[in-house]
């Protein structure tokens, strides 16, 4: 596990990105990270078990990319 990042418990629709969204603290940087997925807009709420999945999502993408701004957008299928 990563532990220079933090995830906040703020999942929610972000209907403007047509995405879910959380942010994270990422050394010290707050972010935010968006999952581009038809199988989760289709969900009206996310459990915590997905949303463990997501988080792990979100540091496997660290390991394999550098951020570039504030943002991550990560598309699922």
């Amino acid at each position: 596990m990563n532990q220079a990042i933090l995830f906040n418990d703020d999942l929610q629709f972000d209907k403007q990105q047509d995405a879910w969204r959380f942010t994270a603290l990422l050394s010290g940087q707050l972010i935010n990270v968006y999952f581009h997925s038809l199988q989760l807009k289709l969900l009206t709420k996310i459990d915590t078990c997905t949303k463990f999945d997501l988080e792990e999502i979100v540091e496997l993408w660290l390991e394999n990319n550098d951020l570039d701004g504030n943002e991550i957008h990560i598309n699922m299928r």
